[in-house]
């Protein structure tokens, strides 16, 4: 059996310049159908902008390899983290991000409906994404990467195969 990603509907910010003044952004809804349809796409989630690994290692890494994801036959990347659009806005701004785009799930929806939303709720997070990371063809996931260990309140954050490094050889592999 095949397995698709959930049908949601993501709640975007973009630039438009035409609104003019200091923040010339507005509201864009995005739907699953819009980011996945007939295309081939990486998408990693991770648990919040801003956070350490996050910030220091999971999202700069996709960014480095982008080229190198895009060599292998990949249409898009994306980080999906269950954040608002204006913090993942401004997190893609302080690191740089130039290639991978920025994925709020603000209410989770995706989030829940990849069976991926755990509570974070010792951290002081509420409910987040647990880390993962999945190839999908034309909407259909054709391999996932999910950290081991998936709890609610994990006492700590695996990073061991949801790392660009891991996406990278399983696309070279499968090339060959």
């Amino acid at each position: 059996m095949q397995t698709t990603v959930p049908e949601v509907t993501f709640k975007t910010r973009v630039r438009d310049e035409s609104i003019g003044g200091d923040n010339p952004f507005r509201w864009q809804d995005v739907t699953s159908d819009e980011i996945f349809k007939g295309k081939r796409v990486v998408l990693f989630a991770l648990p919040g902008a801003f956070t350490p690994t996050c910030s220091s290692t999971h999202l700069p890494g996709y960014e480095k390899h982008y080229d190198d994801l895009k060599a292998q036959g990949i249409d898009d990347v994306y980080c999906l983290s269950v954040n608002d659009a204006f913090s993942m806005y401004q997190w893609g701004k302080q690191l740089g991000a130039k290639n991978v785009k920025l994925l709020p799930d603000g209410n989770g929806d995706f989030t829940r409906g990849m069976d991926m939303l755990v509570k974070k709720e010792n951290l002081g997070f509420g409910d987040r994404s647990w880390r993962y990371s999945i190839l999908v063809n034309d909407g259909v996931i054709e391999k996932m990467f999910s950290e081991p260990g998936k709890m609610d309140n994990c006492p700590d954050d695996p990073f061991t195969c949801s790392d660009v490094e891991t996406m990278l050889n399983y696309l070279k592999n499968e090339a060959s």
